[in-house]
């Protein structure tokens, strides 16, 4: 190593001491620190975090007195423990070596780990402000779940307890297709698999859209979750339009993307249960819905079936209404044929009376005139034969009448139970709009009896006078000198005083009396006595 810094040509003569160049003396400075401090562990701060475009990391690691470049060659970024961000407290370890193009020694990381816990939690509580002062974690913004969703996607490794607790809890509770997108929940690469799968349930046209999606995993330290703090996850979980459920580690587990998630899960098992609802439950509530459906139609029925009866009562019979006029029909028609003889015999005897005056000659006219008048009579005889017997085929069709009247009746019963559903809901809107009057009259009503409280003054500093038998004084023209008046302020404490012609009045004891009441008595009623318990006032 000695002999690395030796010139090339070595000569006691100082002044014949062959000269370095730069680059041998940089590049005999680089051998001997690389050689020196080929394995170093160093701890301290990140800063100056600087991603390159070609893929290198160049940093700054620092404590309260020095600092040291770092760079990352773009093969080992990926491999790291813990990604590189400003402010985390990180242990590296690599090989010191020097930069010669600007004469500055470096440590080449080649693996990084966080100093410890108390480190990430720090990282996690700057980016949980960041995050929250941007507004990811409003409760406005999260989504609501499905209640009976038919798809549920499912981010986790596709080996452990934690997928098979899924699948159980869901084929018990909601039989429905679930989708499994395996990821790997640990290390580096978990965070940007389940960004995929996020954006893979989105996009991916060979996959059916989940209604519900659950990222899953099971409990472990801060390092083993701190995957799921990733700043670039949270984005992700929030951007999401698909309702997301976190159930990432156990109960007291508490991670980056619980807090920008629809709905957090204590466990696994439980992010299951909030997804599906309970189908046992769900066939029981059905089928209490249906029969109480069924209860409701048979009371209904039955209501209308009372007030059927009771309308048919009213009514009257068609029989009734039918034989009275067929009476009436028979005692015509009886007295028809004798009402035709006895008119016949009637014109008879007068034709006798009145041909007897005539010559034979002059009979041929009134007997074809007769002729005549007898056709015309037989006529109508016809007639009402003919109308009798329509009313005997009208007697015959009165049953069918009857079920047509009926089937009449039946129709109009059925509009009307059509309506009532709507004079139902017309009811309930009418009795919502009175209680809602009758609360607006109530809240006025309690607006005046705040306005009109007697003590309301006595708590701006007011204060009510009233004599010793508890009546009002309105105006000291009513005072009479060496007269006991007492003060009542707020909160009801009150105050003995007698009143005086000049000066102000002594002040007596304050007491904490009741509130004194007004008196209805006439003004010549006698003053009450004093209190035993407190003094007089005279």
């Amino acid at each position: 190593m000695a002999d690395d810094l030796l010139p090339p040509e070595s000569t006691n003569a100082q002044s014949n001491a062959a000269a370095y160049s730069v680059s041998e003396l940089a590049g005999a400075l680089k051998r001997t620190l690389e050689t020196t401090y080929d394995h170093v562990r160093l701890r301290g701060e990140v800063s100056k975090v600087t991603r390159h475009a070609s893929g290198h990391v160049y940093l700054t690691i620092k404590d309260d007195k020095a600092a040291i470049d770092g760079v990352i060659w773009k093969g080992n970024v990926s491999r790291l423990q813990a990604q590189p961000e400003h402010g985390l407290e990180v242990i590296v370890t690599g090989k010191i070596t020097t930069f010669p193009a600007s004469s500055k020694y470096q440590i080449v990381i080649e693996a990084m780990e966080v100093a410890g816990v108390g480190a990430l939690l720090a990282q996690l509580d700057r980016i949980k402000k960041k995050l929250h002062a941007e507004g990811l974690f409003d409760p406005a913004l999260k989504k609501a779940l499905p209640y009976a969703p038919r798809t549920i996607g499912v981010i986790t490794s596709p080996t452990g307890a934690v997928i098979r607790d899924i699948l159980h809890r869901i084929r018990d509770r909601w039989p429905c297709r679930v989708i499994v997108w395996p990821v790997v929940v640990q290390g580096e690469t978990a965070a940007p698999q389940v960004i995929h799968a996020l954006r893979g349930f989105h996009t991916d046209p060979a996959l059916p859209r989940p209604d519900v999606i659950i990222v899953a995993r099971g409990g472990g330290s801060v390092e083993d979750l701190w995957a799921f703090n990733n700043e670039d996850l949270a984005r992700t979980v929030h951007a999401c339009t698909i309702p997301i459920i976190s159930a990432v580690g156990h109960e007291t587990d508490t991670t980056l993307i619980d807090y920008v998630s629809d709905r957090r899960a204590p466990t696994p098992t439980g992010a299951a249960e909030m997804a599906t609802p309970v189908l046992g439950e769900l066939r029981a509530f059905t089928a209490d819905l249906e029969r109480r459906r069924q209860g409701t139609m048979a009371r209904l029925l039955e209501t209308r079936r009372e007030r059927l009866t009771m309308l048919a009562r009213a009514l009257p019979k068609p029989l009734d209404l039918i034989d009275s006029a067929q009476q009436r029909l028979d005692y015509v028609a009886h007295r028809l044929g004798g009402g035709l003889l006895q008119n016949l015999n009637l014109h008879q005897t007068a034709y006798v009376r009145v041909s007897g005056r005539f010559s034979p000659g002059l009979l041929e006219r009134p007997r074809q005139l007769k002729h005549t008048q007898l056709a015309q009579l037989a006529h109508r005889l016809d007639l009402a034969v003919a109308r009798r017997v329509t009313l005997a085929e009208s007697h015959a069709r009165l049953p069918s009448l009857t079920t047509r009247m009926d089937a009449a009746l039946t129709r109009t019963v059925t509009r009307s139970g059509e309506r009532l559903p709507e004079l139902a809901k017309r009811l309930g809107e009418a009795m919502t709009r009175t209680l809602s009057q009758r609360t607006e009259q109530l809240k006025r009503l309690e607006q005046l009896r705040v306005s009109l409280d007697p003590d309301r003054p006595l708590n701006t500093g007011f204060a009510r006078v009233n004599r010793a038998d508890g009546a009002l004084v309105t105006s000291p023209a009513g005072i009479a000198p060496g007269e006991a008046l007492v003060l009542t302020f707020k909160n009801h404490e009150t105050l003995g005083v007698i009143a005086h012609g000049d000066g102000p009045p002594p002040v007596a004891a304050r007491s904490e009396a009741p509130k004194p009441h007004p008196s209805h008595k006439p003004a010549s009623a006698k003053p009450k006595p004093p209190s035993p318990d407190q003094g007089s006032l005279f």
